[in-house]
């Protein structure tokens, strides 16, 4: 038994420190181990000597600003973990290491409001048949990340607005796949999994603070300070797109007047346009009409553009975020949206924190929310998972239940 206090006790928490670090980040050489943990180099050496004898970390040799350094990352065979994301009109999933490499990735189109148990059941057959494709054993699912287009309730875990997703009333979208799978699973809601990922892998990476803003059938904000998804005490923060604009305006779906995403959303733009264009219409076909030179639809974007920035001066003035990285479709419009957003950032935003602001598209694209839910697996995990009780090797997490 290991006495709190003692050299055991002291041991096992510096080899918990080590691994969570490169966890965390994905890799890091033994120097940065040292500067992220606070411990000193001699330690971090003998501890990255013992895990890797016990095969819970990797040593590559690499360099760091011009010198010879050693790479940790966690082993290939510590484990896996599966990202599973549902949008509005697909469903994606991802596996990937605990070295942060994704080893495997899938979508298929997906109605996700007709039917909570046929998104279900997709799901549990496209994890089986990625899971077998990258020929690992099952027993090597450490976690899943599941991503869902809604706010999800903290106190009872079901998602909070029947508005958004009426046919999933009721669902606990965790415990189902866990249910399915037999594993752990977390759940977020996309915006927050899109700020992950982008913040882990994409177009946040070296930031602390931002806001990931996705424009797609809704608007939502994924809130990232000091490093950390901020949620909220009821799990709704970032709901960006209720931020009222006009109080007498078009009404939203939430029962208010004039909210952003009354302005901004798909939902509500494409018909602006589906008179002159047709009424099959994408978000995406009018993205990419306007980045041919379409006037129609360079106006509807730049107006949208706008819209969101007026949201976004009020999320600086309260937050006062260093960057903010634009997602959903809407991002592949680049500077035709980019451009109006800084506009409105710089009319109405205090002069201080829009100086300090940049504001860009993410860099993964329909990516972000499945690799967000692989990094929300990587970041809520405990690392005990990844230590024998005598604190080398890996031990093995529980066993899958059965795929299809």
């Amino acid at each position: 038994m290991q006495t709190p206090g003692s050299q055991s006790s002291l041991h096992r928490a510096n080899l918990e420190r080590v691994v969570r670090a490169v966890r965390l980040a994905g890799s890091l050489t033994q120097a940065e181990i040292a500067r992220t943990t606070g411990l000193s180099a001699a330690t971090v050496s003998n501890i990255v000597r013992e895990l890797k004898e016990g095969g819970t970390v990797e040593v590559t040799d690499t360099s760091a600003g011009g010198r010879r350094a050693r790479s940790v990352s966690l082993s290939g065979d510590a484990g896996i973990v599966i990202g599973v994301d549902f949008g509005h009109a697909h469903l994606r999933v991802a596996v990937g290491n605990l070295a942060h490499q994704v080893l495997a990735e899938e979508s298929e189109p997906l109605d996700v409001d007709a039917s909570w148990v046929d998104g279900f059941d997709r799901a549990e057959a496209l994890v089986g048949r990625l899971v077998q494709q990258v020929g690992v054993a099952r027993d090597k699912v450490i976690g899943v990340g599941l991503g869902v287009p809604g706010p999800i309730d903290v106190e009872s875990g079901t998602l909070g607005s029947t508005a958004i997703l009426p046919g999933w009333a009721g669902i606990n979208p965790r415990q189902e796949l866990s249910r399915r799978l037999g594993v752990p699973v977390y759940v977020d809601n996309d915006a927050n999994l899109g700020a992950l990922g982008e913040l882990v892998w994409g177009s946040g990476r070296g930031v602390r603070d931002l806001a990931y803003i996705k424009v797609a059938s809704g608007v939502g904000a994924g809130l990232v300070i000091n490093g950390q998804i901020y949620r909220g005490p009821g799990g709704t923060a970032g709901e960006i797109g209720h931020i009222t604009l006009d109080e007498s305006g078009p009404v939203c779906r939430c029962g208010n007047r004039g909210c952003l995403e009354t302005f901004a959303a798909a939902r509500y733009v494409l018909p602006l346009l589906q008179g002159s264009h047709g009424p099959e219409l994408t978000m995406e076909k009018v993205v990419e009409l306007a980045r041919e030179g379409d006037p129609g639809c360079r106006r509807v974007i730049g107006d949208v553009g706008r819209h969101v920035g007026s949201g976004v001066a009020s999320l600086c003035n309260l937050l006062n975020p260093s960057r903010i990285v634009l997602g959903g479709s809407l991002a592949d419009a680049g500077e035709l949206v980019l451009a109006p957003i800084r506009e409105s950032v710089g009319r109405y935003a205090i002069p201080s924190a829009a100086r300090q602001l940049s504001v860009l598209t993410g860099s993964l694209g329909s990516r972000a929310e499945v690799l967000g839910a692989l990094a929300l697996v990587l970041s809520e995990m405990g690392d005990s998972t990844l230590l024998a009780e005598n604190g080398m090797g890996v031990r093995a997490p529980a066993a899958m239940s059965s795929f299809r």
